[in-house]
């Protein structure tokens, strides 16, 4: 797969930013590690485009990916001409042509250097200024710390811990980037950004599609047939909802408003309750009479016109 983030959204390089932001959400759509769990190819899709995305959303960081600056992982590049282009510069004292001639490579701006000093019989002393790294991180969270947003705190490799704002709605795999929380600069230049990846943890209820969230309800048997309030967990906490009389397995009830905050808005998603009709380990003799008087009475093919 590409690392240049224009290539991976499959926008050109001249793309707006409303443009990036569509491939980007297209690209979620399709490969979402909650909407197709188990497929690698599309969880390590999705990764890139959310990466490519983080980088180009934001026009500064875009900007110095397209002068070269970074790296399509937000890394600084390694700047092997920065002694020339200094050498080149307006107003350094070692770019005179007429005194030195123009220095063709590194041994030869290191030479004028030691020349000056022959010359003037004093150091002269230049500071480099250059910003600092990125620096690249892990972090998992909980599956509701993503949902509802949560600070926490990162230990660093030199044992200093910093705080990690966790906004509402983040999905595994996006990049969350702390600025001048990255390495030192070398003189006066900025210093680097954490760039901290974030890994959700899988909840052993709740399931997140998009902004909505799902989770499989059991109901008894009687509950199928009579219908009646059931008590369902959601994300806010426990709720009584309506199961239709004559309920079958797949059935989904909606419950509006109960799902993930959506990004930019304060709206937030659905919950699906996917319910399914679980039937007693042990089935007692009163119930496998009453069925088998029921079923002499009142059969039916739930099966009827699928091929045999």
């Amino acid at each position: 797969m590409s690392d240049d983030p224009y290539t991976v959204l499959g926008v050109q390089k001249d793309a707006s930013a409303a443009d990036i932001k569509k491939a980007y959400r297209r690209i979620a759509k399709e490969c979402h590690p909650d909407l197709k769990p188990g497929d690698a190819k599309a969880e390590a899709k999705f990764k890139a485009a959310a990466a490519a995305y983080d980088l180009l959303k934001d026009p500064e960081t875009r900007t110095r990916y397209d002068n070269g600056e970074i790296d399509a992982s937000g890394q600084e590049r390694p700047q092997q001409q920065y002694y020339r282009d200094y050498a080149e510069a307006a107003g350094n004292p070692y770019r005179s042509g007429a005194a030195y001639g123009e220095p063709d490579d590194m041994s030869d701006i290191f030479a004028e250097f030691m020349r000056g000093r022959g010359q003037h019989g004093q150091q002269r002393t230049h500071q480099f200024h250059a910003p600092g790294h990125n620096l690249n991180y892990s972090l998992q969270i909980s599956f509701l710390d993503a949902v509802f947003g949560a600070s926490q705190k990162l230990t660093l490799p030199d044992g200093d811990r910093i705080e990690v704002k966790i906004p509402a709605g983040i999905t595994n795999g996006q990049t969350i980037r702390l600025r001048g929380k990255g390495a030192p600069s070398y003189g006066d230049g900025p210093a680097g950004d954490a760039l901290v990846s974030v890994s959700v943890a899988d909840h052993p209820v709740f399931d997140r599609q998009g902004d909505d969230i799902h989770i499989t309800l059991p109901i008894t048997i009687d509950e199928a047939v009579l219908g009646g309030k059931v008590p369902a967990p959601t994300i806010d906490g426990g709720v009584n909802v309506n199961v239709p009389a004559g309920t079958s397995s797949g059935k989904t009830l909606r419950l509006r408003g109960k799902g993930v905050k959506k990004r930019g808005s304060s709206d937030r998603g659905d919950q699906l309750i996917e319910l399914t009709v679980s039937v007693p380990d042990k089935i007692d003799d009163d119930l496998k009479t009453f069925m088998e008087s029921w079923r002499e009475t009142h059969r039916y093919d739930p099966r009827k016109g699928m091929p045999s």
